[in-house]
């Protein structure tokens, strides 16, 4: 694909059938398939324990160690008790979440959680919408009435409480979850185990972490027909110095670094210099890689299926070419593979 084809939103669209749109995770987090691309394009089917044969000592391989918060709440509405499902989407302050909703609700509108445990009001902020609570205890009663923030395309029905949300709250996150603050789970990491991990530490490679917390910029839809002209929302990173200082160590010794997921990808290289040094440090990040992005750090990417027309699919685009990721797409369709988070 060559020219300004590459910037038309229609040719990062394909059909997936339904029934291959995971909705429950795997019985076992490392026995997915896995799909390996090797720089010339040739496509080979694995499952994901394969990993170790081909990841070698000295490569570093690079998590997100972002904690998923519970921030998907049933609300009911006072006064009519409709049911409405609220996404907090981002702490403003005194009390204040911008949210998404799944129904009308209007400004002033009074809502419930938890038989009145907790109660706020819809007010418009600068045109969002947005919940100021009553009370000064948010994050706790998430702990004890939020659910994991499940993307739209896992369906589960608003009063589900029971064994799939428990499941969920184990597997909607990485096993070396850590800091709390993402709206979404870094979903390539989510295949990995502890025994896994310390398999492939024992190989001699290193594992070191990084913090991105995913928000909206990463899931919300690319509308503008014409990419460039898409704005990506902010979003939080943190890189540790330890992170930086093997990073950059391994890229002046030629070895390999290989991010774990496209959030991964993002941060480092939002946090890198025009040399490919890994700068440490905290920050916010706008970048939206598309193809024609030069990529500085990252040498190779461990990533999950990811929607039509999506900012991810545009970045791994970027990363492999097109062409081959939408071969491979295909590929995977053909072959049966579950999509998308689980």
């Amino acid at each position: 694909m060559i020219g300004s084809e590459i910037y038309n939103l229609n040719v990062y669209n394909y059909d997936i059938p339904h029934k291959q749109i995971a909705q429950h995770p795997s019985d076992e987090r490392d026995r997915s398939r896995l799909l390996v691309i090797n720089q010339e394009g040739h496509i080979e089917h694995r499952v994901f324990t394969d990993i170790l044969g081909y990841l070698k000592p000295g490569d570093i391989l690079v998590l997100n160690n972002t904690r998923v918060i519970p921030a998907r709440l049933n609300a009911l509405k006072e006064g009519t008790g409709g049911r409405v499902e609220v996404l907090l989407i981002k702490d403003i302050g005194d009390n204040n979440w911008e949210v998404m909703v799944n129904k009308r609700l209007r400004s002033c509108q009074m809502i419930s959680i938890g038989n009145g445990a907790l109660t706020g009001q819809c007010i418009n902020i600068n045109g969002r919408k947005v919940v100021k609570f009553n009370g000064g205890e948010v994050r706790k009663r998430l702990m004890e009435y939020g659910l994991p923030p499940l993307p739209p395309y896992i369906k589960r029905n608003g009063s589900d409480n029971g064994d799939s949300s428990l499941l969920d709250m184990e597997r909607y996150q990485t096993v070396y979850a850590e800091n709390e603050g993402s709206l979404a789970a870094p979903t390539a990491g989510l295949h990995f185990t502890d025994e896994l991990l310390k398999k492939l530490r024992g190989l001699g490679i290193r594992t070191v972490n990084l913090t991105l917390h995913i928000g909206t910029g990463t899931f919300i839809p690319v509308k503008e027909e014409d990419l460039r002209h898409h704005r990506m929302e902010r979003e939080f990173y943190h890189i540790p110095d330890e992170t930086s200082e093997v990073i950059n160590r391994a890229k002046a010794e030629g070895r390999r670094v290989i991010a774990v997921g496209t959030t991964t990808t993002k941060a480092l290289e939002s946090a890198s210099d025009r040399e490919g040094n890994i700068i440490s440090g905290s920050g916010y990040t706008e970048l939206f890689i598309y193809p024609g992005y030069r990529f500085r750090v990252v040498d190779a990417l461990i990533t999950n299926f990811h929607q039509p027309r999506s900012t991810l699919l545009m970045l791994v685009g970027a990363f492999a070419g097109l062409d081959i990721i939408m071969t491979a797409y295909t590929e995977a369709i053909k072959s049966g593979y579950r999509f998308y988070s689980y």
